[in-house]
Parts: C-alpha cells; structure tokens; sequence
C-alpha cells in the first residue's frame, strides 16, 4: 500500500500538446498524438440549433438526455442517472457522499481518484489487490482499468459493495472505458441496492472529450444529492444534444466497436513487428511493458510521435490509435528508426 501526500494539484495526463512541445522541441509538426485513450474516430459533428447557445437548457431537454443515458448503459431507470459536465466534477462529489476516512484505490490507474478523495477529506492510498479494498469506507475501481485493462469481474464487485454497504461506505466504479469493454461486467444495472456509484462519460468511446458529459449512476436518493449539489443548467445545451444523438445512435455505436477492435489488432502487430510486445489494454489504447520504454518513448517522440509514459513506472507505456493513414504510416516509420538504432547500439555494445 502506498499512501498518498495528500496534495491537491492537478496531475500530469495524457494529451496535453503544450507539454511534448516543450519536451520534443525540435520533433516535426503536427504531433501524432497517441498519449490518450480518445477515440480519434469522433461521432460525427451536427449542426446545432442556435437556442443551444442563446437559451438556458430545458429541463425537459435534461430529462430525455438522462432517458437516453439510462437505456445505453443499463440503469434501473432515468432517475438512477444524475448528468454532469464530465465526470471530473463529479469526483470530489462523489468523494464526499460518506464522511471523511480512508479512501483506497485501486492501482495503478487514475492519479485523479486520489486526488477528488482528498479533496473531500480522505486519506487516500493506493492498494493493488481488490481484497483490500474491504477495509475502506470509499473505495474506487476503474473497470475496465487504465493503463493496463484490467477487468474485475461483476460478482466480486457486487460482494465487495455489499460489504462496504454493510458499515455505512461506498464504492465507486469507474467504467469510463466500458463502451469497449465487457458490458456484463458492468456495475450499472445494480446500482439501485444502494453504496455503489457508477461514472460513465461521453468522453472516450464517443471521442467527445470536448463536449464534457459525464454521468453518474447511482441509486435515487444519491442522484438526487448530487444534482442539488450540481444545481439547475449543470450541462450545457450543446452537450446535451451531443449526449441524446450519440448516445441513442446504436448503429454508429456497433459499427465503431468492430473500427476500434480491427484498429486495436493491426497496432499490436505493428509494435510486435519491431520487438515491442502489447501487454493489455482496451480497443481504445494499449499497454506496452518494455525494459526500453523510456528510450521508445525518447525516440517517437523526437520523430513527433506522442505515446504516455508514467514517471513512477518507468518501464511502461501506453499508446492510443492512429487516426488515419497518414499517422499509422509515421508511426510504422518511427518504429523503424527506433528498431535500427537499437539494433546499431546492440552491436556497438557486443562488436
């Protein structure tokens, strides 16, 4: 168990272009970006209605969007979703719904789930075994996980909720990655028993980080807290739109998942083609393990190839998909002047 400073400043992410600026000065430009896990296939923009901008958002508006979010990820009913300008405001939110004690997360994953914990008074730390999850009175699973993808199975979650409820905690699912994941391994059909809140976004699969939508999922009388908390007009008339078409868009939903799954095999092939091995991960990103990672990160990066390295875990990496042709083939010619001058280096150091 690691235990946490406490500190509430933002962390490092993935995706932020200012930053490999400064790192990769001198690399060629525009960026290949690949340190998210956003879908590079977007739901297609619309145009809007004007009233999107110049009107407060309807209420009744509002309730179709909750309506549409209900069906597409199983909720018990529209009253079991609370809809929030993304679910990093909803953190520290649903971080406060029991008082303050001991909040455990389990790792490695989000540095952001430590962060909302011990901005609502938890002492935060990170465990990497779910067992130990029960001593919590907050625990946070992200399912499936990032980086690495890793999936907790649905009854061993609903056993350890059941435990948490039992004296008065809360656990809370972060299924941000559920759009490619196993969708009977979601917690969200269960969340009417009570002590567990499910987080769902429009942000990855959609590739609409930009719209920020997020949601809850939660039973009625903590949906109702938190949207006393998140007060009228908490989401914007553009996103509520976006959030009804994409969301009730089945056909677009389908056809993206097997874009996304066809995608995610051709990239292992790629990286294992040039000696890098995928160890995990979702059809959105995968997880790289390689005692070279710092080096492969160096390389692609010079080339403008941006992948997420970690700073406390040196030797993994994680990497998003191309968006088109023109990326998958810098990135298959970045790989192949890094494969060259590791293969220079080896038989330098072994003449």
């Amino acid at each position: 168990m690691k235990l946490l400073d406490g500190a509430i400043a933002a962390v490092d992410h993935g995706g932020s272009l200012g930053r490999a600026s400064a790192l990769f000065p001198h690399a060629p430009r525009p960026f290949v970006d690949l340190s998210t896990g956003i879908n590079p296939h977007s739901y297609p923009i619309f145009e809007l209605p004007a009233t999107t901008l110049s009107r407060l958002p309807e209420a009744a508006r509002l309730g179709e969007l909750r309506a549409v979010a209900a069906g597409a990820y199983g909720a018990p009913s529209t009253a079991h979703v609370a809809a929030a300008p993304g679910t990093q405001i909803l953190l520290p939110r649903v971080a406060s719904l029991v008082k303050p004690g001991k909040a455990l997360v389990l790792g490695p994953t989000y540095a952001e789930h430590s962060r909302a914990a011990a901005i609502a008074g938890h002492a935060a730390a990170d465990v990497d075994d779910v067992e130990a999850l029960a001593e919590a009175d907050l625990a946070v699973v992200v399912n499936p996980n990032n980086p690495d993808g890793r999936v907790v199975e649905r009854e061993r979650l609903l056993q350890l909720a059941a435990h948490l409820r039992a004296k008065g905690g809360l656990l809370v699912v972060d299924e941000a990655f559920m759009d490619v994941g196993p969708g009977g391994e979601s917690l969200a059909g269960d969340v009417g028993q009570g002590g567990i809140v499910v987080l769902r976004s429009l942000g990855k699969f959609f590739g609409l980080a930009g719209v920020r939508l997020g949601f809850a999922l939660a039973d009625t009388l903590t949906v109702q807290r938190l949207e006393t908390q998140l007060g009228p007009w908490a989401v914007a008339g553009p996103a509520l739109e976006y959030g009804i078409r994409a969301l009730g868009d089945l056909d677009w939903q389908a056809a993206m998942r097997g874009r996304l799954a066809q995608d995610a095999a051709r990239l292992d092939k790629l990286f294992a083609r040039f000696g890098a091995t995928v160890a995990g991960g979702t059809t959105l990103f995968r997880y790289l393990r390689l005692p070279e990672a710092a080096g492969l990160f160096s390389a692609l990066g010079e080339r403008g190839i941006l992948l997420r390295h970690f700073a406390l875990r040196p030797q993994v990496l994680r990497a998003g998909l191309p968006g088109d042709e023109a990326e998958w083939q810098r990135l298959e010619a970045a790989l192949a002047d890094w494969a060259s001058l590791r293969e220079d280096r080896t038989k330098e150091t072994n003449p």
